[in-house]
């Protein structure tokens, strides 16, 4: 059964606009990629469907993503015929992607309220599509059927038409950007995303940066502004130890939910709606802000161009952070953040 439902991926399919594409026949090969997307910022994720037992290997990456990803939606593509799709489905599948449009697939999808965006290469193709139900389609092979300008050229007389082009998308800013200006409502990215040559390699550290990546240049491509508003203010206990009641302070009385880390808590409410980082121990100044940004780099030297001093930068697989060398006039320090996993 789906952990997610219809809205919800297709949801945050368009809100982040990217789907990486990947298919490896070893498990434990298959877990790391899916870590490493999502350690990128990668909500959603697509396991091809490719060779015999290929089932099996979703099998075990959809348990592992359940019991260690919960937030990253998983799902299957090369699907052509639907005992295919009940098969993907009986073993937790989120989503089916296929190369063509096959209507007892989508019927079946439809039945078991499941996302299903199949391949299409044409106009026509793209609305019978979506006359069987189909929400978002995938044109493929994006590059052969006439790149960003057919995604433009279709968005012409049907603007409500929501495209994801795979094949022929690379990871790059300027291929990115081209499809995302063009009209495309979200990218499927393989094998230039994630490499052979990087997977051979076990450097899945650099797939991870590679989703990153890509995600910022489509939030460039979108309009995005680089500097997005203040993702949380950091407060301080004022004896040792104080944290804890601190951060109880906010999630008792208000509700909110509270998650620990190493050195401090973060109290958040209502997902997008902002959170409160409790440092755990006393430390002056006794408040900071963190201001998110859609590019981390840019944003550091957008800044550095108006004379801003940092110091030295906190780079993680998951996230990147640095604080500005100088406090705020009312005495308070700021720092950047870049994480697309929020």
């Amino acid at each position: 059964m789906s952990q997610f439902t219809r809205l919800e991926v297709l949801n945050t399919i368009v809100d982040t606009g990217l789907v990486p594409v990947f298919y490896n026949g070893k498990l434990e090969t298959a877990i790391a990629v899916a870590e490493a997307c999502a350690q990128g910022g990668a909500k959603v994720v697509e396991f091809t469907n490719r060779g015999d037992f290929a089932y099996e290997v979703f099998a075990g990456l959809m348990k592992h993503c359940r019991a260690n990803l919960p937030d990253v939606i998983l799902g299957v593509g090369s699907v052509v015929d639907p005992a295919t799709a009940a098969l993907y489905i009986a073993n937790g599948a989120n989503f089916i992607v296929g190369p063509i449009t096959n209507a007892e697939v989508a019927r079946l999808c439809n039945r078991r309220k499941i996302a299903y965006a199949p391949g299409c290469g044409s106009a026509t193709e793209i609305a019978n599509a979506e006359e069987l139900g189909c929400e978002i389609v995938k044109v493929f092979p994006g590059g052969e059927v006439g790149g960003p300008p057919f995604v433009k050229a279709v968005l012409g007389p049907c603007p409500w038409t929501r495209i994801m082009p795979t094949g022929g998308v690379e990871a790059t800013e300027e291929s990115i950007s081209a499809w995302v200006k063009a009209g495309a409502a979200a990218l499927g990215i393989g094998g230039s995303l994630v490499t052979k040559d990087l997977v051979a390699a076990g450097d899945f550290n650099a797939i991870g940066q590679k989703v990153g990546q890509c995600l910022s240049w489509i939030a460039k491509a979108r309009g995005v502004p680089l500097f997005m508003g203040c993702e949380h203010p950091g407060l301080y206990p004022d004896a040792p130890g104080g944290g804890e009641a601190l951060a109880a302070f906010y999630a008792d009385n208000f509700g909110f939910k509270l998650a620990a880390g190493n050195s401090s808590l973060f109290v958040s409410g209502m997902r997008g709606q902002g959170r409160i980082e409790v440092f755990k121990e006393p430390k002056l100044p006794k408040a900071h802000i963190a201001i998110r940004v859609s590019d981390f780099e840019a944003a550091m030297a957008a800044l550095k161009a108006k004379g801003v001093e940092f110091d030295e930068p906190d780079i993680k697989p998951t996230y990147k952070a640095v604080y500005l060398k100088n406090p705020d006039p009312a005495g308070h320090r700021v720092h950047l953040l870049y994480n697309p996993a929020l």
